[in-house]
Order: structure tokens, then sequence, then C-alpha cells
């Protein structure tokens, strides 16, 4: 890849608004899909409503745990400032919880794209509403219904989504009801359209009026948090590769890929012991935290590894 290209690339998923749109539209896309291959109203009185609220509210809460979920941002800073079940290692300050607050604000309006633009779109499309408000229809005013019991008419009404053959005095009662339950749908749905937007600009104006950063400062700090993490996975890649290299050879005595096996021996039984007893966590007031599951057998030889360590070559 072109530096060119690769610029263009790493500017574009820095971008919060690209980001945002194809979120957006693949979730029009899979909507569409999943609507296609899945969605059956059951036209049954007492199962329409649940079926289509099912359909149209699990999904959005489903894209929302998951746009929570995937981003490692959530974690990190659950981890650092929320999870109180640790003991804290460090003073954490007013500034910095701030800063993690306002970070959060950005994950969590992020993670709201997928699931407004669910519904946004079902209600604008409004199969689900159609099939979840069927039964509930105000046909009161029509006398095709004068002598129908309330049974009936709830029956006859579970029916309409499903476009079955009604007698001839009920089926413009049917188009009508069908284009009041796509008005009401549609209606919902830019309702919600216009509130996303009014919301998500004045959080981000509070956000940026409350912040402690000015402008420059702000985009100094995004691109730290971007080029920090880059940054920290490529060093901490290499860092555990070359860790581990020298665990294995000083207990297996060759390292993969090493034709020079004259040194090669089998682990002890008490190896094996240590070996299998991982030690990964660095509490209290530790020195050197281990994060293997072969153990710290040879962290006393640490200081001898260190004069024949094992290069990574590219």
């Amino acid at each position: 890849m072109s530096p060119a290209l690769r610029d263009i690339v790493s500017s574009l998923q820095r971008s919060g608004a690209f980001i945002n749109t194809l979120i957006a539209a693949l979730t029009i896309g899979g909507q569409q899909l999943f609507s296609s291959f899945t969605f059956s109203c059951p036209c049954q009185a007492g199962k329409n409503v649940y079926y289509g609220s099912a359909f149209l509210v699990i999904p959005a809460l489903i894209l929302l745990g998951a746009g929570f979920a995937l981003r490692s941002q959530t974690w990190t800073i659950t981890s650092e400032y929320c999870c109180s079940c640790v003991p804290q290692l460090r003073k954490i300050s007013l500034l910095e919880r701030r800063l993690a607050c306002l970070h959060f604000f950005g994950i969590t309006g992020r993670a709201l794209v997928a699931p407004l633009t669910w519904l946004a779109v079902t209600l604008l499309t409004g199969t689900y509403y159609e099939c979840a408000a069927s039964e509930f229809a105000s046909v009161d005013h029509y006398r095709a219904f004068d002598n129908i019991s309330a049974g009936e008419r709830q029956e006859i009404l579970a029916g309409f989504p499903c476009c079955r053959s009604v007698p001839s005095n009920m089926a413009l009662v049917r188009d009508e009801v069908a284009l009041l339950h796509r008005y009401q749908s549609q209606m919902l749905g830019w309702i919600l359209i216009t509130l996303a937007t009014i919301t998500a600009l004045v959080s981000y104006s509070l956000a940026r009026c409350c912040s402690p950063l000015t402008a420059l400062q702000h985009r100094y700090w995004t691109n730290h948090l971007h080029n920090e993490s880059e940054l920290f996975e490529q060093a901490a890649a290499q860092h555990s590769r070359l860790l581990i290299l020298q665990r294995i050879k000083k207990l297996f005595g060759f390292i993969p890929g090493n034709e020079d096996v004259r040194h090669i021996h089998i682990p002890s039984c008490q190896d094996w012991r240590e070996m299998s007893v991982p030690s990964f966590l660095c509490m209290g007031n530790d020195v050197q935290g281990n994060y293997s599951f072969l153990g710290g057998r040879v962290d006393e030889d640490n200081e001898e590894g260190r004069s024949g360590g094992i290069e990574l070559k590219p």
C-alpha cells in the first residue's frame, strides 16, 4: 500500500463521521436482509404485539450492547475508573476523571448509532409496527364491525397484516387501517430521528463546553490516544514474543525455527508443575509481575538472559 493511500485509510479510520456513516449503512443493509428472510407476522390475536415489538426492540438492544462491548476503550475505562473490587494502585486526579467521562460520552454516542439507525429504519418502513399495533386499531366508527363481538373483532384485526381474504365490506377498512399504521410508524420514525439529531448536537456542544481542554488540545489528545494505543500494541506484541522465546529456550533448550537443538532437554516434573499454574497478576506492591503460563522459573536467570538475549529479526 502506498504511503498516500495508507494516510487516507488511517485518516478515515480516525474520522468519527466516516465510521458512524459506515455503521449506519451496514445497519440499514442488515435490517433489510433481516426483514426479508426472518420476519413473518403470525397474524394471531395476542401474538402480533409481542412478535412485532420483539423484532423492533430486541435487535436494537443487541446492537447497543455490541456497540459497547466491541470497543476496547469501554473495558479500559471500566477497569481503570469504574471497577471498585480491586485496590487502587494509583491516585486518579479529578482532571483525569473528567477526561475519562468525556471519552465515555464519545463511546456512548458511537454505540447509539446502530440501534438508533435500526429503530429509525424499521419505523420508517412500518412493517414491524403494523404487525404489533394491528389488533389495537380503533374501528368503532366502521359499520362493518357493528354486530361483531370484541373477540372476533380482535381476531379480524390481527389478520389484517397478512392480507387474508376478508368480506368485501372490510377490504376498505383493512386498507385504511394499514395506511393509518404506516402513517403512525413513519411519524414516530421522523420524531426519533429529530430527537436523536438534537440530542447529539446538544450533547456534543455541552461536552465541548464542559471539557477542560481547548480545541487544539482536544485534537492533540485524540491523536495522542490513537498513537498510544497503536504503538503500545506493537511494543507489547514484540516484548511478549521476545520474553516468551527466552523462557521457552530455558525450558526446552531450543526455540521454534532454530535448527540448533544440541542443548534440547525434557522439562522436569517440577518444571511442568510450575508451568501449569498461571501467574499473570501484578497486584499490591510487587516490583515485577509475571504474565505467562510458563510461570516464573526463569526469573532468577534474567541477568544471564540479558547478556545472551534473543533478538527478533524483522
